[in-house]
């Protein structure tokens, strides 16, 4: 699956499965990431700690392994943008847009690149290219890219209808624990605030036929968010993965080593990772 395969898929109303990579690094992950059953990853940059070199080393693992990348900037602004798409992602999420310029920004240098300046704002403003064969050129050339933005805030909530505007979004992100801390309500996901946010973002955004991804952290709030509406699936990380499947299969050797000592095996805590 490529960037507008991806796309196609969702438009016609099907549904994705994707995970954020906060912390690997090696391009030797890509191929075992290929056999997980995975549509796309999230290659996070807003809040880990990866360079430009790590990140277009990362990203060219993906090349041939059927999983779509799509990087995290660390602002919604043009130049990262530009700076993932030219190191080989295959789609944008750009964190906590609240207004319609900051989303024009990103739409116009994930989907019009390399466009930029006057030019780049006019497209946007008015369609209007310089000609009909730079038309045909930027929507082949840009075919596979996906611009998502991240809805993280009670204003971007507040303004999404607006935002939801702007042609060429793709995608609508939420982040829980931004969106919790800023309804006053941190981490309860299961606050009737919270929950009641997230059925706003969907009823706008099905207004407007865009579909969501929710970044939840457990299977059972990802389930329940899907049965809600959800399509574009984005569940845990690799290094909670990594936590869990640790914790699960040692909890249960450990048990029986405690057992056979006389014991009790010590616990291993929830991650405390917050992307």
């Amino acid at each position: 699956m490529n960037g507008y395969e991806l796309k196609q898929k969702m438009q016609a109303g099907g549904i994705v499965y994707g995970m954020m990579l906060s912390m690997s690094r090696n391009p030797r992950w890509g191929a075992a990431m290929s056999g997980f059953g995975l549509d796309y990853v999230v290659i996070d940059t807003e809040h880990s700690p990866r360079g430009r070199h790590d990140v277009a080393d990362f990203i060219s693992a993906f090349t041939y392994s059927g999983v779509v990348p799509i990087t995290r900037v660390p602002i919604p602004d043009s130049h990262y943008v530009t700076m993932a798409l030219d190191a080989g992602a295959q789609g944008v999420l750009a964190p906590y847009c609240e207004t319609v310029e900051e989303v024009k920004e990103v739409v116009a240098a994930t989907k019009w690149k390399p466009l930029k300046g006057a030019l780049a704002r006019k497209v946007i403003e008015t369609g209007e290219l310089p000609s009909e064969a730079t038309r045909t050129y930027l929507e082949n050339r840009n075919r596979n890219n996906i611009c998502i933005i991240g809805i993280e805030s009670v204003p971007a909530i507040e303004n999404l209808d607006n935002i939801l505007s702007v042609e060429g979004i793709d995608a609508v992100f939420v982040g829980p624990n931004d969106l919790s801390i800023s309804l006053g309500v941190p981490d309860q996901y299961d606050h009737p605030d919270y929950e009641a946010a997230l059925r706003e973002v969907i009823r706008i955004c099905k207004a407007h036929n865009v579909p969501n991804l929710f970044h939840h952290q457990t299977v059972e709030l990802s389930i329940k968010w899907l049965r809600e509406g959800v399509r574009f699936v984005l569940y845990s990380s690799d290094s909670r993965q990594m936590h869990n499947g640790v914790r699960e299969d040692f909890g249960r050797i450990k048990a029986v080593g405690a057992e056979l000592e006389g014991g009790a095996a010590a616990e291993i805590g929830e991650s405390d990772e917050v992307i």
